[in-house]
């Protein structure tokens, strides 16, 4: 038995379960129960650990004040839709994606509408979170009546990377503005412009998702590059060297020597293409 320490709605309560704070969702829990009655959890109920840091705590309890629990309805939806994807999720992220998604319902209709820059490159550099944000998008509109845009989308994407990862959804936007601002400051120095949908730049994208997977998992490559690309590709060579350096700032972590190379071959090509065409 738990202790009942707030009640959300009738499907969804925050009980004390073996001296943790745990958000409890089932159909009809919340029911004609009262704050602090003793509830029996069902075995088949949907079960998220609060936030364990003390200000993310405060953070949550406040969400309460303000929220509709419909959004943590939402999100608990969305959270099933990415365990489908990808197996075991870390549940952390139910009240910081409620709490996204029932701002961005609110500007929506406010009628704000903020850019996101990034929506190309999270969309090429996450393609399995974007699917699933895709779906969510049908969740929420399913709820709200709300319709998502593609700026949402993108963010929602990043959520859900951050609930497969150690990135949190911050990390990883100044992930995106790095390899944006490197590439615009590219473009305007050469007078060029590079296709984001070129063939190219997507295995950039993708080979700077998984250097982002074997810094969070020490794991370094095998075959090292690095002094073949800086004497055949120079020019690239430096621009990657630039690149890495802005990666680490952003990551708090040195990029090993062997990412260095292969980040040069990506750009090489990248820029033999651009010029070519």
């Amino acid at each position: 038995m738990c202790e009942i320490l707030k009640i959300l709605n009738h499907n969804t309560i925050l009980v004390l379960k073996e001296n943790e704070e745990i958000i409890v969702m089932s159909k009809g829990i919340g029911f004609g129960k009262k704050q602090g009655e003793n509830v029996e959890i069902p075995r088949n109920a949907k079960q998220y650990k609060m936030q364990k840091s003390y200000q993310a705590k405060q953070k949550s309890n406040n969400i309460f004040d303000y929220i509709d629990p419909m959004y943590i309805e939402i999100s608990s939806e969305i959270i099933t839709l990415t365990k489908e994807k990808f197996g075991k999720v870390e549940h952390d992220i139910l009240l910081s994606l409620a709490d996204h998604i029932y701002f961005a319902v609110k500007r929506i209709k406010e009628k704000d509408f903020p850019s996101n820059p990034f929506n190309m490159d999270i969309q090429l550099m996450f393609p399995d979170e974007y699917s699933v944000a895709l779906k969510a998008k049908d969740v929420i509109e399913k709820y709200t009546h709300e319709e998502i845009n593609a700026e949402e989308i993108a963010f929602i994407t990043l959520h859900i990377h951050s609930a497969i990862s150690v990135n949190k959804v911050g990390d990883s936007m100044e992930v995106m503005r790095v390899i944006r601002e490197f590439f615009m400051k590219l473009q305007a120095d050469l007078n060029i412009r590079i296709d984001a949908n070129s063939l190219s730049y997507i295995r950039l994208m993708n080979h700077i998702k998984f250097l982002l997977l074997r810094l969070n998992n020490d794991e370094e490559l095998q075959m090292d590059i690095t002094e073949f690309t800086k004497e055949k590709f120079p020019f690239a060579y430096e621009q990657a060297r630039v690149l890495c350096e802005q990666l680490s700032h952003v990551l708090h972590k040195d990029l090993p020597d062997s990412e260095l190379g292969y980040l040069a071959l990506h750009l090489e090509r990248i820029l033999s293409s651009t010029i070519t065409s």
